[in-house]
């Protein structure tokens, strides 16, 4: 493209005569690199990390053990947040996902390169937005964030991450149904 043809683009764009299709990113909702969450039926609100470059969320738990339930396959787990969450946590398991082991940590004496996590799905709220969530199980005590949100939960959220941003959406305040019935 010549210099003329790019300065002529750039002149229109910039007086509005083109404009780029932004129909797409108007329904779409900004999010920071980091976001407050609630957690519905475990009753808890945590700082989030929102993570493009992961494809699936991680909860930070411990002590996971997985049960039958009525001939279901179900997971029990403890959040590995702070001391406060002493009571185990039971939900139905929607699967087993394999997460790649990044070279850190692989084991030179174990040929896994995957390590099998067990997945929930969870009703989130960030903002106004509930959503339905698969997360998986692990222990993240060692990082800042207790929830990662990768990519694949960011697409249910209909989410444009600004990473310049902190928790943009606020305080999570998403309604209920039981809270429409009063």
């Amino acid at each position: 493209m010549s210099r003329h043809s790019l300065l002529l683009l750039l002149c229109l764009l910039l007086s509005g005569v083109l404009r780029p299709d932004s129909s797409l990113a108007a329904d779409k909702t900004v999010y920071g690199l980091n976001e407050y969450a609630e957690l519905a039926g475990i009753d808890l609100q945590v700082a989030a990390k929102l993570d493009t470059g992961a494809k699936t969320a991680s909860l930070s738990a411990r002590d996971i053990k997985r049960f039958k339930r009525d001939g279901e396959s179900w997971v029990r787990f403890y959040l590995a947040i702070d001391d406060a969450h002493e009571h185990p946590i039971e939900r139905p398991l929607a699967r087993v996902s394999k997460i790649k082991r990044r070279a850190g940590d692989v084991d030179p004496d174990d040929e896994k390169k995957y390590t099998a996590r067990p997945v929930i799905s969870l009703d989130v709220c960030m903002g106004r937005a509930s959503r339905t969530i698969e997360v998986n199980l692990t222990d993240r005590s060692a990082f800042q964030y207790p929830l990662l949100i990768g990519s694949e939960a960011l697409k249910r959220f209909d989410a444009l991450v600004d990473p310049s941003l902190k928790y943009a959406a606020g305080k999570p305040a998403c309604v209920t149904d039981a809270q429409t019935a009063e």
